[in-house]
C-alpha cells in the first residue's frame, strides 16, 4: 500500500504529513463541507478529495485511512449497516488503534455518529456506541449490523485514482456483516421524543444523509 502514496504530489503529501493524529485527520474533516451528492453519486479517493474538498461518510472514511495508514497507525475500516427493510443509510468510518484501543474518525452531516476517542476493546465494542445514536424519524433504532475490512485487500490504487472507487464499495458488498443484536427477536424499546429531535440536528444544510 505504500507504494500508492508516490502518486502524491509534494502539495498533497504536506497535507498528510501535518495530519499525523487522528484528531488532526477529525479536525480537517470537519471543515470539508458534507458531499450530499446533488449532481450524481460518487465515491472518490483520498486524493481527488483535496481537490473537491467535500465528503460523505464513505470518503472521509477512505481519506482518513489513507493518512492513518501513511504514518503507519493501525486502521481498518469500520462499515455499519441498518435493517435491510429500512430506506435508511449506512455509515462508515475509520478505524484506528492506540494502546491496544480502538477508536473511530467519522465523517457525518449529523450531530451524532461523530469521532470515537481510542477506549475500545474490540471493533464490535465501539460499533455498539453508534447503536442508540442510529434511529428512523419515528424513534426506531435501527442499526442492526457491521463489517470490519482491511483496506490492504484492495488491490487498486484507491489512494489516487482519478477515478470513483466503487470498486471498494462493491467489495463492501460482499463482506459477512455481523449482527449487533443477542437475538433475531432482541425486543428494542423506541427512542424518546428528545433523542430523535436531537438525531435531527445537522452541520450542513441539505438531505439528512449520514
Amino acid at each position: 500500500m505504500k507504494s500508492y502514496f508516490t502518486n502524491l504530489s509534494k502539495k498533497e503529501v504536506a497535507v498528510f504529513k501535518k495530519l499525523n493524529t487522528p484528531q488532526k485527520i477529525q479536525d480537517f474533516l470537519i471543515t470539508l463541507p458534507f458531499n450530499f451528492e446533488k449532481n450524481k453519486p460518487s465515491l472518490v479517493s483520498p486524493r481527488t478529495l483535496l481537490s473537491t474538498r467535500t465528503a460523505h461518510c464513505l470518503e472521509g472514511a477512505l481519506f482518513a485511512s489513507a493518512v492513518l495508514a501513511y504514518h503507519n497507525i493501525p486502521t481498518k475500516l469500520l462499515d455499519l449497516q441498518p435493517h435491510f427493510n429500512s430506506k435508511d443509510s449506512g455509515h462508515a468510518v475509520a478505524l484506528f488503534k492506540q494502546d491496544g484501543y480502538w477508536g473511530a474518525i467519522s465523517k457525518t452531516n449529523h450531530g451524532v455518529l461523530r469521532f470515537r476517542d481510542a477506549m475500545y476493546k474490540s471493533p464490535r465494542e465501539l460499533a455498539i456506541s453508534y447503536f442508540h445514536e442510529y434511529i428512523l424519524p419515528d424513534g426506531t433504532k435501527n442499526l442492526e449490523s457491521f463489517t470490519v475490512f482491511d483496506l490492504k485487500k484492495i488491490k487498486k490504487d484507491w489512494v489516487c485514482d482519478i477515478d470513483d472507487v466503487w470498486y471498494v464499495e462493491k467489495t463492501l458488498e460482499h463482506c459477512s456483516y455481523t449482527s449487533l443484536l443477542p437475538h433475531k427477536k432482541f425486543k428494542l424499546r423506541k427512542a424518546d421524543p428528545i433523542e430523535r429531535t436531537i438525531g435531527d440536528v445537522v452541520e450542513w444544510s441539505g438531505a439528512k444523509y449520514r
